[in-house]
């Protein structure tokens, strides 16, 4: 059941037809795992924190440094050689305390992607390198989880939802390609 707070605090999403109580209590049941926690990961974990994602797992090795902060917006010039996944997790859980945000300070390997993947319902995959993606697509084929990738670089960007039973990432990627990240190529704030 959603408590009388919670139920104040999504009132805009439950009044939508296609979301109502039901839907609301499927996203508090929900769990997502983010796969990093930069560019593309920021926003996304403050916007499923705020939908009321019951879980969110966020892992990522990484340490914020000051290149990051015009487009990690999580992130502030206090929090410069700290933990992404450490800091993002305390300010979600202060946007909102109804749900459980889980850091992982390690990055996605052989040894914990496959535990990660598996209890997870959605896996977004907020990366910058091949590697980690063919981690993650071949986890999600052989667990039947819809995964998103995103990338961004410069002025532009990608996006695709991989469903279960249909193609993967390896299906239009065989192949690593050498790209160019944000450290780089530049990328615009905005973009991600």
């Amino acid at each position: 059941m959603l408590t009388p707070d919670e139920q104040l605090r999504y009132s805009r999403q439950i009044m939508l037809k296609k979301v109502g109580e039901q839907g609301q209590l499927a996203l508090k049941n929900a769990k997502v795992l983010i796969v990093g926690a930069g560019g593309l990961g920021c926003p996304s974990a403050q916007y499923l924190a705020a939908a009321g994602i019951g879980h969110i797992t966020l892992i990522d090795d990484d340490i914020i440094d000051i290149s990051n902060l015009q487009r990690q917006i999580l992130y502030t010039q206090a929090d410069i050689g700290k933990s992404k996944v450490n800091v993002a997790q305390k300010r979600l859980q202060a946007s909102n305390p109804d749900i459980k945000i889980t850091a992982i300070n390690q990055p996605l390997s052989f040894d914990n992607a496959p535990c990660a993947i598996a209890d997870a319902d959605l896996i977004l995959d907020c990366t910058d390198n091949f590697q980690t993606r063919y981690l993650i697509n071949d986890l999600c084929v052989e667990y039947l989880k819809p995964w998103i990738y995103g990338s961004v670089l410069g002025f532009s960007g990608q996006l695709a939802l991989f469903a279960p039973g249909q193609a993967c990432f390896r299906c239009i990627f065989p192949t690593a390609r050498q790209v160019a990240d944000c450290n780089q190529a530049g990328v615009l704030g905005v973009v991600p």
